[in-house]
């Protein structure tokens, strides 16, 4: 990738831009990736970190929304499934099935949501009984025949159901089991889609930690937020990308006197990280997809060794102030002890939380959960000289390529440009040349650098077949041992090098899972900074300046103090020595 200087040197000589695209989430990335492989003359800016926003709070699920159905959303339920399908070949290395058990607890509540919903009516959803459930997953079998990737569903009654899930709530009547997918390193996904973009050559640019107001007469300016460095560009189109950011972005991109009526009215959703063994252990690989006592949809499934559940779904207005706040966390807690009464969370088994803001169009609907999900583009016309302004409205995770590929062929048409390379089965990143042999594909790379066969499976399962780039970079020097066994001193490097690293929570808790899966302690943060620090060349006033920003990030945002990564310190202490003594 190219680096900071590079690329403010480079508008600074040629200021003008065909596209400049704002917001870093997964959808400006995707759109960002689309122009720069047809040739477009492309910058993207972000105003944090790639994937920083609701991209990296998703409920790390890739499905066709059941539930859309009840809204009449079969459109984008179809689409859905598609690009779920799409990424389950384009990104295995990250995107798997995943079997998800429905329980059922009524036989004909909630037929008449779907009526009342297509009269334009509203109201709040009834529980959702056997015949409503079974309806939609035929639709869903009906919508993926021709793929025919995963199996079929299948009802089981209350017997076979409590035999499989003997914690499941007893008053259940039924389950149903169908196949959906999950998604593990959904900003690695992210930063994917960024350096494929890139690699199209000099004609696409990005900068994190960036922002981009209006100055007049078709300029903009360009502040660079890490060297604090401003200069002018001339874009012909502008993308709005930002999200549920979508109108405080165009408050900066239009004077006060042209500024649009609001376009997002976002819900936020948050999530909580359990360490349980005996509660991953019960649901034996499934997501379980129930709905609490209100009828709200929850879920909850196993998580790189943890349990991710959630969510809630609540109207916010500013996106930059969410978080998981302690009536949430209540809230959450108290719909798994509906679906499973003998399971209880000790407060400290909660080792992470998360909370991000739906990107939702503006809506007027007393339910959220009956707010559209699908998405649109508007444009926005400038005056005085300024460029048209294409806002990408709505969207989910899934449906990133396409939503992308949508909003890049608006903007081919106003360029003139035609398009010349479909992403529709194009591997991402590490889902590139993916071997069918796993385990000979390891045993190969590890014969080949030098490096355990153990670690090069934990890189491989990290970064698909880039591993092989991380491992020959880190075989090339001398390397150190950090406080987590499953990560050294050159890994990090490769990744603050290569994936545009400015801060040490871009690396803890994006680049990396070390913060999410409750493996991260104080010594390993304290290590990474250190890392970090050296290759940046910071003074020495700036480390502790950065600790108390990852601290006060991780505290506010994410409900992990100083002190319990202080006490992992010790946890991860015994299981060294208990790991060295079993070796």
């Amino acid at each position: 990738m190219m680096n900071r200087r590079e690329t403010m040197d480079g508008l600074r000589r040629s200021p003008k831009v065909d596209v400049c695209v704002l917001g870093g989430g997964i959808n400006g990335l995707s759109v960002f990736r689309e122009l720069a492989l047809q040739g477009v003359n492309v910058l993207l800016v972000e105003k944090d970190d790639y994937c920083s926003g609701a991209s990296a709070a998703l409920s790390r699920m890739v499905h066709g929304g059941l539930r859309y159905l009840e809204n009449g959303e079969f459109s984008l339920v179809q689409e859905s499934l598609v690009e779920r399908d799409r990424l389950l070949r384009n990104a295995p290395h990250y995107v798997a099935p995943l079997p998800t058990t429905v329980p059922i607890f009524d036989v004909f509540s909630g037929l008449a949501n779907g009526i009342v919903r297509f009269l334009g009516l509203t109201r709040r959803p009834s529980r959702r009984g056997a015949i409503a459930i079974k309806t939609g997953l035929g639709i869903y079998d009906f919508l993926t025949r021709k793929r025919a990737l995963m199996p079929k569903h299948q009802f089981r009654g209350r017997k076979a159901t409590l035999d499989k899930w003997p914690a499941l709530n007893p008053a259940i009547r039924n389950s149903a089991t169908y196949y959906d997918a999950w998604v593990s390193h959904p900003e690695r996904i992210g930063i994917e889609l960024l350096g494929d973009g890139l690699s199209a050559g000099a004609n696409a640019k990005a900068l994190n930690y960036a922002t981009v107001e209006q100055m007049g007469a078709g300029e903009f300016l360009l502040r660079d937020r890490v060297s604090g460095e401003t200069l002018a560009i001339q874009p012909r189109l502008v993308i709005n990308a930002t999200g549920g950011w979508i109108d405080i972005a165009n408050g900066a991109l239009f004077p006060q006197e042209a500024r649009p009526a609001p376009l997002m009215g976002g819900t936020k959703g948050s999530h909580l990280i359990i360490d349980s063994a005996g509660l991953r252990d019960m649901l034996d690989g499934h997501m379980i997809y129930y709905e609490n006592e209100d009828g709200r949809i929850c879920i909850l499934f196993p998580y790189l060794g943890k349990v991710l559940v959630g969510s809630t779904d609540i109207r916010v207005d500013d996106p930059g102030t969410v978080r998981c706040e302690a009536d949430e966390r209540d809230y959450i807690l108290q719909s798994l002890a509906f679906v499973l009464p003998g399971i209880k969370i000790r407060p400290e088994e909660i080792v992470f939380q998360f909370a991000g803001v739906r990107p939702l169009p503006a809506s007027k609907d007393s339910f959220t959960g009956r707010i559209p999900r699908d998405h649109f583009c508007t444009v926005l016309e400038g005056s005085n000289g300024a460029p048209p302004v294409l806002c990408m409205i709505g969207g989910k995770w899934t449906t990133f390529r396409s939503f992308g590929e949508m909003a890049a062929d608006m903007a081919l048409e106003r360029l003139g440009v035609t398009r010349r390379v479909d992403t529709a089965e194009r591997a991402i990143g590490g889902g590139r040349v993916f071997p069918k042999d796993g385990k000979g594909w390891v045993r190969a790379l590890a014969a080949s650098t030098g490096i355990s066969a153990d670690r090069t499976a934990l890189l491989f399962a990290r970064y698909g077949t880039d591993a092989e780039d991380v491992a020959r970079f880190i075989a090339a020097a001398p390397d150190h041992p950090l406080p987590h066994a499953g990560y050294s001193v050159r890994e990090l490097i490769h990744l603050i090098r290569s994936e545009a690293v400015e801060h040490l929570d871009d690396l803890l808790t994006r680049r990396t899972t070390l913060a999410i899966t409750g493996e991260l302690s104080l010594a390993m943060a304290e290590a990474v900074l250190d890392v970090l620090a050296a290759e940046k060349g910071w003074p020495a006033q700036r480390v502790p300046e950065e600790r108390g920003r990852f601290l006060t990030l991780m505290g506010e945002r994410h409900g992990v103090t100083e002190q319990s990564l202080s006490a992992r310190n010790e946890q991860r202490s015994e299981l060294c020595e208990t790991t060295a003594r079993s070796g």
